[in-house]
């Protein structure tokens, strides 16, 4: 970390600082001959920049941005420039790390070279490797109705390039404190609004006029028509038509043997139509149930004071009310921009009960009502914000977490983040290349997580703690991508009845001890994440952390989403 810090601070040292690597003989135009009408960005919004010229050169800029024409968004792009004129393109600043890099070459250049997938720009750049690590590299490619060429993978980088770079600034928010999570609660998303929502649903003041006698969304037991589970949903739908999204509730009704309707999935989905290929669509979701209660002589008593564990929890706030805040607020901020194909944005039920929502929508609202669509990909959230930057043993004198089949640790100083990819044949190598390179693509350069990032491949262990084993061979890293060969939520249910490509995003499943309890709290999970009494790592409170952790997997999933947008990532085994 250190060592970084380092290189970037040499970076800046002086204004607009920038390099050439090579091939200077031949007059190629150098970082001198562009002028940047910024000398900083706001991290995490979308903003014009200026790129002016004083030669004919052209420009690889590797970031996010809007075509003028269309209003979609796009990855990166290369401009040509005249000497004398400028570009304007607006650029979305990335919003967790510190520098931006623009790449310079002669105009009309068709190939570039670009990084590896782990790592940052800044590392490339600072390295000093002017070309691909894997010999390949990108090739612009002229697009239809925009005057933005977009760039497409190609086994050639063209050569060297010279390069300059910006300084990016993340505000903190004026309203938060430092250990209220203020440092992430700024830009078009951010993790303070997701802790707000996750707090709003959670609420536990009493409300004795409400259906759950709670001012937030309790005992939210998906079947049998629970009257709490409906007032929840009627909720979702006020929040989803407010961001302008068109609601569908999708109920799934089956008879039992005494002849009674026994509403066992209502799910609720809001969709923004794409413009282009409106049926394909991008669905994000998490299920909004939460685990009832079983036969217990003790129901709904807090295994912290009995020191046993029942099974059951009105609140579930970990699972999975986190899930489903992200789900809103991500649906709330990506409402706001057009889109090349249909997003949907679902909250499922009865995941508990055997992922009977998303799997009755699969099966029958899709691939029986409407044939015709194509699910290209599909973003799970479930039990997501207890992992790092928390970490380092359980709180109130909870057993440890336990090395489990989903590979947590046992006594360590992390907890990782896991991204998990499906389907896959083996756990002993990728079977879905693309989506593990996009994960990483997008985690070790946008979301600053270079240092923390690692892939996980069983080869050669055993079956039942492959997950574990890896992360272990592997350095014990903060952030675990890999191909989850068990699907316990769901993703399952799109692997299995379309063969979709899905992405997810958690943290501790079995190794929390909150996990299916009445314990399961947003006080719960403050705790969980706190790290103010931790010998290592930084001195923060469980508020803050746990709004680093929202904000980081919501960010990451809206990358993802703006990426799979622009260009699917379609199933290798088929």
């Amino acid at each position: 970390m250190r060592g970084r810090a380092l290189l970037l601070t040499l970076l800046f040292c002086a204004s607009m600082l920038s390099g050439c690597f090579g091939n200077e003989e031949g007059g190629s135009p150098t970082a001198s001959n562009l002028d940047i009408g910024a000398s900083t960005l706001v991290g995490g919004v979308f903003q014009y920049v200026e790129l002016r010229a004083d030669v004919d050169l052209a420009v690889y800029a590797p970031y996010l941005l809007q075509s003028p024409e269309s209003g979609f968004i796009q990855n990166s792009t290369v401009v040509d420039i005249d000497a004398g004129d400028s570009v304007e393109l607006l650029l979305l600043a990335p919003p967790r790390i510190d520098s931006m890099f623009f790449f310079i070459g002669e105009q009309g250049r068709k190939h570039w070279p670009v990084r590896a997938a782990n790592e940052s720009w800044a590392t490339w750049v600072g390295r000093g490797a002017a070309l691909s690590p894997d010999g390949g590299g990108i090739e612009r490619m002229a697009m239809e109705n925009t005057t933005i060429d977009a760039v497409n993978t190609s086994a050639d980088d063209g050569g060297r390039v010279a390069w300059t770079s910006l300084k990016v600034v993340r505000p903190v928010a004026a309203a938060f404190g430092e250990d209220e999570g203020g440092r992430y609660a700024t830009g078009l998303i951010h993790g303070r609004t997701v802790y707000d929502r996750l707090h709003d649903i959670t609420d536990p003041a009493y409300d004795l006029t409400d259906i759950d006698r709670r001012a937030g969304y309790w005992d939210r037991w998906a079947g049998q028509g629970n009257a709490a589970y409906e007032d929840a949903a009627q909720y979702l739908i006020r929040e989803l038509e407010s961001f302008g999204l068109e609601v569908m509730t999708h109920r799934f009704e089956f008879t039992d043997i005494f002849n009674k309707q026994n509403p066992e999935a209502y799910n609720i989905c809001g969709y923004r139509w794409g413009e282009v290929a409106p049926d394909e669509w991008l669905v994000f979701g998490a299920h909004f149930d939460v685990a009832p209660p079983a036969n217990s002589a003790l129901p709904f008593v807090d295994p912290h004071i009995t020191g046993t564990r029942t099974y059951g929890t009105r609140v579930g706030a970990y699972d999975n009310t986190a899930g489903t805040s992200m789900v809103l607020e991500t649906a709330k901020a990506m409402s706001e921009f057009k889109s090349r194909r249909t997003m949907v944005f679902c909250l499922w039920s009865g995941e508990e009960g055997g992922k009977r929502g998303s799997d009755y929508w699969t099966e029958y609202w899709v691939a029986e009502d409407n044939p015709q669509v194509t699910v290209t990909n599909y973003v799970n959230l479930d039990m997501a914000g207890v992992n790092w930057p928390g970490g380092g043993g359980a709180p109130h004198g909870d057993p440890a977490p336990q090395p489990s089949e989903s590979g947590y640790p046992k006594d360590e100083e992390v907890w990782p983040m896991r991204v998990y990819i499906g389907p896959t044949a083996s756990h002993e190598n990728n079977s879905q290349p693309g989506m593990v390179h996009l994960s990483e693509w997008i985690g070790a350069d946008a979301l600053g997580l270079e240092e923390q990032l690692g892939s996980l491949v069983g080869a050669g262990l055993d079956e039942s703690t492959w997950k574990y084993d890896a992360w272990v061979e592997g350095g014990r890293k903060e952030m675990i991508v890999y191909e989850d060969t068990t699907a316990r939520s769901d993703h399952a249910a799109f692997q299995d009845n379309l063969g979709t490509v899905t992405l997810g995003f958690g943290g501790l499943v079995d190794g929390y001890w909150c996990y299916h309890q009445t314990c399961d709290t947003l006080a719960e999970m403050e705790a969980w994440m706190d790290t103010s009494n931790k010998d290592y790592g930084e001195d923060n409170t469980g508020v803050t952390n746990l709004v680093n952790s929202l904000d980081l997997i919501t960010w990451w999933a809206v990358y993802s989403f703006f990426h799979l947008d622009e260009q699917p990532i379609l199933n290798q085994l088929e």
